[in-house]
């Protein structure tokens, strides 16, 4: 184990657990904002243990995520507008917990919760199913298409369980203004995933055949 990638790990979790906890926080006025810390719980809990998994059995694949960084200015881009969308949907639901805009049934954070964690699940499984994934758009060096588990139903599990996970986060949060704020993640994977497949289909042996034998790209049956 490498302990340079394990400080560096845990200065982003770390990172990660204050920036979201002051967004979430700070604009609703108070600690007893009891969805802000359920959604740290299962985000952050998680994480850390996925963290420690992949370091013990794929150093690599860790620190492939960790140190990822877009080259492309249609990619940075997206990362820019990506940003912005989790700040004003963060921000939103705590001052929709402060002034109690539209408040929800907590019934519905808590059912949520378990849909954000089974898209936690799917993610693990595509981290497993594929060595080659990676946070940027790139074609990596001795890389194959992968076309079989999650890679044989959608082209891009990856982005499939991304969606879960991003569109139950504010229902956890118990904010439909939140909500609509994170629907803008549409649009804006829909152009990642042009730009990407546009690199694959030109950088990657076999994959546009993978495209004709595959043809939805997120949901099954539906995009």
């Amino acid at each position: 184990m490498s302990v340079k990638l394990l400080g560096q790990a845990l200065v982003k979790v770390f990172v990660g657990i204050i920036l979201i906890g002051v967004l979430l926080f700070v604009p609703a006025g108070s600690l007893a904002y009891w969805q802000g810390w359920l959604l740290m719980g299962i985000l952050f809990i998680p994480m850390i243990i996925a963290g420690f998994v992949m370091m013990a059995k794929c150093p690599e694949l860790l620190k492939k995520r960790l140190n990822a960084k877009e080259e492309q200015a249609e990619q940075k881009m997206v990362v820019v507008c990506s940003g912005l969308m989790f700040v004003g949907a963060f921000v939103a639901a705590g001052l929709n917990y402060r002034f109690q805009w539209i408040p929800l049934p907590p019934i519905v954070s808590y059912i949520f919760a378990v849909v954000f964690l089974i898209g936690y699940i799917l993610y693990a499984e595509v981290l497993k199913e594929n060595e080659y994934l990676s946070r940027t758009v790139e074609v990596q060096e001795n890389q194959k298409v992968i076309d079989t588990g999650l890679y044989g139903v959608v082209r891009h599990p990856m982005y499939m369980s991304t969606f879960i996970l991003f569109l139950s986060m504010p229902l956890v949060l118990g904010s439909v203004i939140s909500f609509i704020i994170m629907l803008v993640y549409i649009p804006i994977i829909a152009k990642r995933i042009r730009n990407e497949e546009q690199v694959l289909e030109s950088g990657l042996e076999g994959y546009a055949e993978y495209k004709t034998r595959v043809k939805n790209k997120v949901i099954p049956f539906i995009w």
